[in-house]
């Protein structure tokens, strides 16, 4: 039997939406009829809307879609203007003020706090400029994600930023593949260094050399049925394919009508391609592939490049995109770390001017929330390293300010148990105050998502933190489950949970504990991520060794069951929700 949603799905979808929701805009929130909101609600997402949690009724977070991260010259400055004037609501987040603008570990954007009743003016302005929310999010094609660079990174073997711009072209607005069972998220590198994660996307593209009638071409292999979320990890699996990078499109859209008459409509649990990939097996797939979706003999897979990866693997010079790297034009491209993602919306507009008058104007976004600012001569790099704005979002960070990932939190999800923006940037601060990495080690990635849902990507990271519940005093507080030793590159590794249900406050003086275990135990220069992998579970849960140190938590109770978590009266009863006209 259909689930809800998908019967939502049956009466509304896709285009069609907007009409619907420009009548809402025009007649104001309360024009939703009460017992209709969720059907709404699920299929605002397909439009890029979120409604925010519960004490924020009439809210919602905007999603932005920036294929593979990139803001072409002046769409910075119209996100910041836009954040600036409509994402500000009645709650004041202590550390970021009022209006704000999150980078995501899908290179989009996040908007809070937005009216419905703005969203015609917030969508005329993004379209004037060339941007759009169109399927930021419900059951169709995602955002696609890969190396920022591309086109630029003097490391690339193959540009995929054309390949990246036909799939968002054709795909994007399609109606044969507007409706899926779930989300299809896409993964398309040409980069040696890994940095498109396509390990953990539905469909991931990635470099390969393959000698075709006697001549050696570039292009990509494919695999299939890679995730994160509701504690189903999966890697994506080789189907034996290699493409040319003008037939990309074509296999693309196979899997996606493949995923699309074949994905499980019946159990939203199962309904990704990962499940299918299970049953299936990889060698299934590409047959039915070939047989029923793909009107050309494909080629079998051609020898990648994984062996080079270094993004996100806990050693080697590339582990992120933060710092000075030459194009392959000789200019440069600066990486600046973005602490969890978030960044106000005056630094924003600042970020832009400099954009504007030392590079091209051109910003792009990575799957770390970080930015990079390209095409800055190289007679320009001092002045631009210098400005003050750089001292807040620096090129050369602490390991612990730039190996931090966080998820929204309660502040803004209903699905979240726990805060974590604030958390981990009080975190990552006390941190860098009082505890040292070895000398040879600049990476050290703490990632924390407030639920199994993993937006964060916790499993692939060298200490993974997830939100739960404990009591503590016999209070009951916010904790988090601590995994060790994720990370991706040529062998990729989950993370694996090792200690369950540390109370927040405990957590920093863990993770010094942890970081002492490693510095006094490791063989050579290992890294963490090998020093995890060479002891076993008991050992690492001894590691760990929660406890209270000087740091302190004013995020300690219960903030799901509060309206705003840093509201100075936060109780639902003084929601000042629904916004008012």
């Amino acid at each position: 039997m259909p689930t809800d949603v998908e019967r939502w799905k049956s009466a509304v979808y896709g285009n069609e939406i907007r009409e619907h929701l420009f009548e809402f805009a025009e007649e104001g929130w309360e024009s939703i009829p009460e017992d209709e909101h969720d059907a709404w609600f699920e299929r605002f997402k397909w439009w890029g809307l979120y409604h925010q949690r519960n004490g924020q009724e009439s809210y919602f977070m905007m999603r932005i879609g920036t294929p593979n991260g990139v803001l072409e010259p002046g769409q910075l400055r119209v996100v910041g203007e836009i954040a600036d004037e409509f994402a500000r609501g009645p709650g004041t987040n202590p550390i970021f003020g009022d209006a704000y603008a999150d980078w995501t570990t899908r290179q989009s954007i996040q908007l809070h706090w937005i009216r419905l009743e703005d969203v015609p003016a917030i969508f005329e302005k993004l379209e004037e400029n060339g941007m759009s929310t169109q399927q930021a999010c419900g059951d169709s094609w995602r955002n696609i994600v890969g190396n920022p660079v591309a086109g630029k990174d003097a490391q690339e073997v193959v540009d995929a930023w054309p390949v990246i711009r036909e799939l968002n072209e054709t795909f994007k607005g399609d109606d044969d593949h507007s409706n899926l069972p779930r989300k299809w998220k896409v993964s398309v590198t040409g980069s040696a260094d890994g940095s498109g994660q396509g390990d953990i996307n539905d469909l991931a593209f990635e470099p390969a050399y393959k000698d075709v009638d006697g001549d050696e071409q570039v292009g990509f292999n494919v695999r299939v049925g890679g995730g994160l979320a509701r504690n189903e990890e999966r890697f994506a699996r080789d189907i034996d394919v290699w493409v040319a990078p003008e037939n990309v499109s074509a296999v693309a859209g196979g899997l996606s009508a493949l995923f699309r008459d074949y994905g499980d409509r019946e159990n939203r649990y199962n309904a990704r391609i990962k499940f299918l990939v299970d049953e299936w097996g990889p060698e299934k797939v590409r047959n039915v592939l070939q047989d029923e979706y793909v009107d050309f003999e494909m080629h079998t897979a051609g020898r990648d490049v994984r062996e080079e990866y270094t993004y996100n693997t806990g050693k080697g010079d590339r582990n992120d995109l933060i710092g000075v790297h030459e194009q392959k034009d000789g200019n440069y491209f600066v990486g600046l770390n973005v602490l969890v993602g978030r960044m106000g919306a005056e630094d924003v507009l600042e970020l832009a001017d400099l954009a504007d008058e030392y590079g091209s104007g051109e910003v792009r976004l990575s799957q770390r929330q970080n930015v990079i600012v390209t095409d800055v001569p190289e007679e320009n790099l001092d002045d631009f390293l210098a400005e003050d704005l750089l001292d807040d979002y620096s090129p050369d960070p602490s390991p612990f300010m730039r190996g931090s990932v966080a998820c929204t939190g309660t502040e803004f999800c209903s699905l979240s148990i726990v805060e974590t923006k604030n958390r981990q940037v009080r975190f990552a601060r006390w941190l860098k105050q009082n505890v040292e990495l070895p000398e040879d080690v600049d990476q050290f990635h703490i990632h924390l998502s407030g639920c199994t849902a993993s937006c964060a990507q916790p499993q692939i990271a060298d200490v993974s933190l997830r939100g739960m519940k404990t009591r503590k005093d016999g209070e009951p507080v916010e904790a988090l489950d601590v995994g060790l030793g994720g990370g991706l590159g040529d062998e990729p590794q989950f993370a694996r949970w090792v200690t369950q249900r540390v109370p927040v406050d405990e957590v920093p003086g863990a993770i010094r504990n942890l970081v002492g275990r490693f510095a006094e135990n490791r063989e050579g220069e290992e890294s963490f991520r090998e020093f995890v992998a060479r002891h076993d579970d008991e050992e690492l849960d001894a590691f760990v060794e929660p406890e209270e140190t000087d740091y302190d938590d004013p995020m300690m109770h219960n903030t799901k069951m509060t309206w705003y978590p840093y509201a100075e009266d936060d109780s639902m009863d003084a929601s000042p929700s629904p916004a008012d006209d």
